[in-house]
């Protein structure tokens, strides 16, 4: 018998939680590897980097406590849409990340990936909202 979604979702919301908190963190260890995907309309790229990296760490937190999960988990959605214009911007114009530059089949795998962590953290916040 599958393990019970009350029990699959708060595992989900801790390890997701976790991950977030990993990458929040090397926003500030290796900013490098973040900054030539900043759209450069922005300008101050490690500036965006930086505060990317805090935003992570606070939804990861928040996901993995109970007490805020349904709030970070809401949010992480809507801050993965907004920070997929770096992605965006990185597989219009080509940019090489890490030493690697993404085949075009790369960067829809990404979206996919993308679309995935967006449509998770929704579940995890259990929307939409059940009318009670």
């Amino acid at each position: 018998m599958p393990p019970s979604v009350e029990k699959v979702r708060p595992l989900s919301a801790l390890a997701f939680g976790a991950v977030f908190v990993w990458i929040g963190i090397q926003h500030f260890t290796n900013t490098a590897f973040f900054t030539p995907i900043v759209p450069e309309l922005l300008g101050f790229p490690e500036f965006w980097v930086y505060i990317s990296g805090l935003v992570e760490i606070i939804l990861g937190i928040g996901m993995i406590s109970p007490v805020s999960r349904r709030r970070a988990g809401f949010s992480t959605g809507v801050f993965l849409i907004l920070v997929y214009w770096a992605n965006l911007n990185m597989w219009v114009n080509d940019i090489s990340v890490g030493g690697t530059n993404f085949t075009t089949m790369g960067h829809v795998f990404r979206a996919i990936a993308q679309l995935a962590m967006i449509w998770l953290s929704l579940w995890i916040a259990e929307w939409p909202l059940k009318k009670e």
